[in-house]
């Protein structure tokens, strides 16, 4: 299909998007900017969460892990990443039961308020600071997946540099996020779910037909190929079982519950207990996606097989090539739905390239929104500037919106330099290093009734604690006999972070209540 077709098409699909920004953002302010004027329909948030959480990165890296690990005749789980999936819904009943709670009690606008209300400035912009680092790197390797994806199909070929293609696509994201913020967001998330999802369930349903196979069928063939394993068993293999699955559950506590993109749209919503139903709506339809992302990962090499791919090894890396074409990892699905193995329907191109977007923008429009969120109120403390205008807050606003962008073109250009086949793995292991303090100082604050010191003693842990980590999981196999450290990374750095602030801290003489400290 031509490239300028296909450019036509994400070019229509943007005018759509700011359409319903600017219908959307009439009449916004600051607080419509924060937290939607806290009238969000909550089932609106919670089907626009999913985009949020699938991102491109689910749409494109998880079908291509499926068959990313060794050869064929050694998989020990194909399937494996559905472990974490399982570990994802323990973690949103968590945030569910405790956090929202919390949140709903304090009336908070930044989730991170509730570390200066139990401990003080120094936690406070701490925790911030940490957020702000994590989604701001998360946020940047989800979006060069798919920008690289539009850049090397649609753009190069009309002979576009990458960092061109990169700040049109920023750029974009900038005007639809403008003014509006989650007033707006909650709307674009929706209709952007929608068209992801309605892309995943053509390409099944075209690759079933193409393949001629029913869907027990294709999951027999599967099977036959050894790509149906979920659980792996090997317990110093970072892909042990028990360990995917609790580092799922921390996972999804401290990058949904513990982060400020994911909360702020939950507490737009008008009460706790429509929230709290948002979580659990969202996460059980979660679980079934992603069962469907895999399945379409499986069936994509089944595809690849009858047309001619081969599974073999070339520089010692395993994967499908066909011809001189790498098509493993991450180039899985954009090569079969652009028509590099066989040639496919125009339809299904299109479908796939607005799937796609329909990924790439949730991933974006709201990490710019709650990172300018939480660098205006937690790190300038917007809130407490009274003889600021609303009119001045709203250019500070603008001013920090425009920043982050910046910022964002230049983490997708060093992105750029990174050569990964499956980005999803990059994407959970820095999780590990930035969210675990993040996790330490929230679970500090809500299990102990300890006091700590309002000094940068707090802020000095919360940066050892990832080295520690670091130096720890690079020296696992020599320190623990073969033993690996995955994905559990995440819920020892915060506990490395928990036991430091244990350290520093002083016993409360008087009571304590989960807010207060």
């Amino acid at each position: 299909m031509s490239p300028v077709t296909l450019l036509f098409f994400v070019l229509g699909y943007f005018v759509l998007l700011l359409t319903v920004a600017w219908y959307t953002s009439r009449n916004s302010n600051n607080d419509s900017f924060f937290i939607g004027n806290r009238n969000s329909n909550w089932k609106l948030v919670a089907f626009g969460m999913i985009g949020t959480s699938l991102s491109g990165v689910t749409f494109v890296s998880v079908p291509g892990s499926v068959g990313n690990i060794g050869s064929l005749n050694s998989m020990p789980n194909a399937l494996g990443y559905f472990q974490v999936v399982i570990g994802y819904l323990l973690g949103y009943i968590v945030v569910a039961l405790i956090l929202l709670p919390l949140y709903y009690k304090l009336n908070l606008t930044s989730i991170y308020n509730y570390l200066n209300t139990r401990f003080g400035e120094w936690a406070h912009k701490t925790g911030a600071s940490f957020f702000i680092l994590s989604r701001t790197v998360g946020a940047t390797a989800r979006l060069y997946l798919v920008i690289n994806i539009l850049h090397l199909f649609i753009l190069s070929q009309l002979n576009i540099p990458f960092w061109v293609s990169t700040a049109v696509v920023l750029l974009m994201v900038l005007l639809y996020t403008f003014e509006g913020g989650v007033k707006t967001i909650v709307y674009t998330d929706t209709l952007q779910t929608s068209l992801m999802i309605i892309g995943l369930i053509v390409c099944v349903v075209y690759i079933l037909s193409n393949l001629d196979l029913s869907v027990t069928e294709a999951v027999n063939a599967m099977e036959a190929k050894s790509l149906t394993r979920i659980f792996n068993t090997d317990v110093n293999s970072k892909g042990f079982f028990l360990k995917q699955i609790l580092g799922g559950a921390f996972i999804t506590i401290a990058m949904t519950g513990l982060d400020q993109e994911m909360m702020q749209k939950n507490i737009s919503v008008k009460t706790l207990k429509d929230s709290q139903k948002n979580i659990l709506v969202f996460s059980i339809i979660l679980v079934f996606v992603n069962l469907l992302f895999l399945l379409l990962g499986g069936l994509l090499y089944l595809f690849a097989f009858k047309n001619g791919a081969a599974f073999n090894s070339v520089d010692g890396v395993f994967g499908l090539y066909n011809g001189n074409l790498n098509v493993t990892g991450d180039n899985l699905f954009p090569s079969m739905a652009l028509g590099l193995f066989h040639s496919v329907p125009v339809v299904i191109s299109v479908i796939f390239i607005i799937g796609l977007i329909s990924a790439l923008f949730p991933s974006a429009d709201g990490a710019l929104t709650a990172l300018t969120s939480s660098f205006c109120i937690d790190i300038l403390s917007m809130k407490e500037k009274t003889k600021w205008s609303e009119a001045k807050k709203r250019r500070v606003r603008l001013m920090v919106h425009f920043t982050l962008t910046l910022i964002f073109f230049i983490c997708i250009l060093i992105f750029r330099e990174i050569n990964s086949r499956s980005i999803i793995d990059k994407i959970l292991d820095l999780a590990g290093y930035t969210y675990g303090p993040l996790l330490g100082l929230f679970a500090f604050g809500i299990l102990s009734k300890r006091k700590l010191p309002d000094s940068w003693s707090i802020a000095l842990i919360a940066i050892l604690s990832p080295v520690a980590c670091y130096l720890l999981q690079h020296n696992s196999p020599a320190l623990f006999n073969g033993y690996v450290i995955g994905i559990e990374v995440l819920i020892i750095n915060g506990s490395i972070t928990f036991l430091g602030l244990l350290i520093i801290s002083k016993k409360k003489s008087d009571g304590i209540n989960i807010a207060r400290g």
